[in-house]
């Protein structure tokens, strides 16, 4: 995977867990075009061949914030067709973070705001230093959430909570969030990155097709009724019966070992 990018740092953090960084910490790590790009260039591909990797962690560089949404500086005076245009780039980066095979956790280390909360809810579970600050401020200047915000949302918090954040564009506390079922955690500011990654390094010690195969059951499940999710979840399962960390998985446990999962 390419490293050389202008608006993110990439780092192998542990063996198969990605380190992601927005680092536009002199813009608070707003999102611009370029930004976008190369997020979309990054997560497409991980949608079919992620390759070796087995998690992803996105935090914000510097201790501000993790991301304070679409840099509004850049879009001043765009005509609508550049905005269009921008904002389809957008589209498809956040749903390539949803639509990857591999886990992806937000490291919130600051501000989430519009774009910036939008994808955190993209990942798959969230993680935040405690007085972080969330948002989804659109409509206070003339737009809506469009990368997923009125979606993932109510779908983490209810209905009738995310009429009220997304149509008052008021703020919340990391610790609203996290008593709203929005957050998985709270940390301390020189603990959050540990934490996350901690949690990434345990996913990735688990079989990777399990993992894959998981998340996209618990994900696809939950846009359809029960009967048609079981059936989901029953294919899903089937994947890993003819597979060698399957019976790789069986022996160390009867060898009282750590199995050695290679992904087949």
């Amino acid at each position: 995977m390419r490293t050389d990018f202008e608006t993110l740092k990439l780092e192998e953090a542990r063996p198969g867990v990605l380190l992601l960084t927005l680092n536009r910490p002199e813009r608070r790590n707003a999102l611009n075009t370029t930004m976008g790009e190369e997020l979309r260039k990054i997560f497409v591909p991980l949608k079919f061949t992620p390759g070796d990797l087995r998690a992803i962690v996105i935090t914000g560089a510097g201790d501000k914030a993790f991301c304070a949404g679409g840099d509004l500086k850049e879009r001043h005076g765009m005509s609508d067709e550049t905005w269009r245009l921008q904002h389809a780039i957008f589209e498809e980066a956040y749903y390539a973070v949803m639509d990857c095979a591999v886990p992806v956790i937000a490291a919130v280390n600051g501000a989430a705001y519009a774009g910036g909360c939008e994808l955190a809810l993209a990942c798959d579970f969230i993680y935040a230093v405690r007085g972080a600050r969330f948002a989804l401020t659109e409509v206070s200047i003339g737009i809506m959430p469009g990368g997923g915000g009125t979606q993932n949302l109510p779908r983490a918090v209810g209905e009738r909570r995310a009429k009220e954040l997304i149509l008052s564009a008021e703020p919340w506390s990391a610790e609203d969030a996290l008593a709203w079922g929005m957050v998985n955690r709270l940390c301390a500011s020189e603990e959050l990155l540990a934490a996350a990654l901690g949690a990434a390094e345990r996913i990735a010690a688990n079989a990777p097709i399990s993992v894959r195969q998981a998340k996209k059951s618990i994900h696809n499940g939950m846009q359809t009724d029960l009967a048609t999710g079981l059936n989901f979840e029953v294919q899903a399962y089937e994947r890993m019966i003819t597979t060698a960390d399957r019976r790789e998985g069986i022996r160390a446990f009867n060898e009282k070992r750590k199995p050695n999962f290679v992904g087949r």
